[in-house]
């Protein structure tokens, strides 16, 4: 069966219809999704509690997404501002990893708050200026913190609302999710045998296709144009010979958090020059010497992985139609806020295709033209 569930039920399906076209009997469906990130699943999960019939290519590559420290933040720590409909954004996720939980039986929301560690007494004292304006004050707690373990001087400030997502359960349990439902097709999706006029790939015909391919997307014919540019990212996983409270997450260069597997993640970096697909020992070497600023006790790497996070000059996403051919969109560019850009804006392409409510000018595709 393809993919598609009435109010979220584990038991109720939209069954696909069948017809001959040919030798071949043609499966149709509401929509394709091209893609395995945050964007693919959180459209996905709007299909399925609208009760739309699709299937999910997943090339089976971990995606930048899958990869990602999963973490949850209304504040940008360098400066302590926030950004556009923050609020909306947490408010939304919340609302929707509750619904997800009604099909995989698990939320993935962990509550572990960021304590961003402060460099000097000004730091402290710009935070609680921050925390007055009426945009921060829900975010930026004013009552600061001394934490154990790590070297933290001039103490930390909580972000309030800020947490993590457990990011290996949420694609795993998705994924599994989709699977069973028949509505996963574990291949590299082939442009060549997209036949846009007639509306169709190999067996499926399709109403609408959504590409969600991060940086996959400059290997796109038809969207290959769009302005996402790569930010490359590394992160270790450690052994820690003095384990740190499991339920904060900590920042200062880099967040630090305990993960599953008794290891601790540490990362990430940015980088827009070293683009190549293997490990940069510089970004290593920068990771190693920022843990050790804050960690003064002896540590190993376990493991050192990296990904590409589709970016945009403005930080905001890409979402939009094509130019000529009107079935087929594009949901990019959700840069480092990955989850909250995902699933807020997912909604908003939903009802962009199928209510015709415009799209936010802030994160059409069309901004660029």
């Amino acid at each position: 069966m393809i993919c598609g569930i009435t109010k979220i039920s584990l038991d109720i399906y939209t069954k696909p219809e069948y017809f001959y076209s040919g030798f071949f009997i043609m499966k149709h469906i509401d929509y394709i999704i091209v893609g395995d990130g945050y964007a693919a699943l959180f459209f996905a999960h709007q299909l399925i509690k609208n009760n739309k019939s699709f299937v999910l290519f997943s090339e089976g590559r971990k995606s930048a997404s899958q990869v990602s420290a999963g973490i949850i933040n209304p504040v940008v720590l360098k400066k302590f501002t926030t950004f556009w409909k923050a609020q909306e954004q947490i408010d939304f996720l919340k609302e929707t990893l509750t619904e997800i939980e009604s099909y995989t039986g698990q939320n993935y929301l962990i509550d572990a708050p960021i304590h961003r560690i402060f460099h000097d007494e000004n730091e402290q004292n710009l935070w609680l200026k921050k925390s007055q304006n009426e945009e921060l004050s829900g975010f930026l707690d004013e009552k600061f913190d001394h934490l154990e373990v790590v070297k933290n001087d001039f103490n930390t400030g909580k972000v309030n609302q800020s947490a993590r997502l457990q990011v290996s359960g949420f694609f795993n349990d998705l994924f599994d999710f989709l699977e069973k439902n028949e509505c996963l097709i574990k291949e590299k999706f082939d442009y060549e045998k997209l036949d846009t006029s007639a509306a169709s790939y190999k067996d499926f015909q399709y109403k609408n296709i959504v590409f969600c391919e991060g940086m996959g997307v400059k290997e796109n014919p038809f969207f290959s144009d769009i302005a996402v540019v790569p930010n490359k990212g590394h992160h270790i996983k450690v052994k820690l010979s003095e384990a740190i409270p499991k339920d904060i997450t900590i920042k200062k260069k880099h967040f630090l958090f305990p993960t599953d597997n008794g290891l601790h993640f540490y990362g990430g970096t940015y980088d827009r020059e070293q683009l190549h697909h293997h490990v940069d020992e510089s970004a290593v070497t920068q990771l190693v010497n920022g843990l050790s600023e804050i960690y003064p006790h002896d540590f190993e790497i376990e493991e050192v992985n990296f990904g590409f996070r589709p970016t945009v000059k403005d930080r905001r996403p890409i979402i939009g139609r094509h130019g000529s051919l009107k079935n087929l969109y594009v949901f990019n560019g959700l840069g480092a806020r990955g989850i909250l850009n995902g699933c807020y804006f997912s909604k908003s392409l939903y009802q962009f295709i199928e209510e015709n409510i415009p799209l936010h000018e802030e994160v059409s595709g069309d901004r660029f033209k």
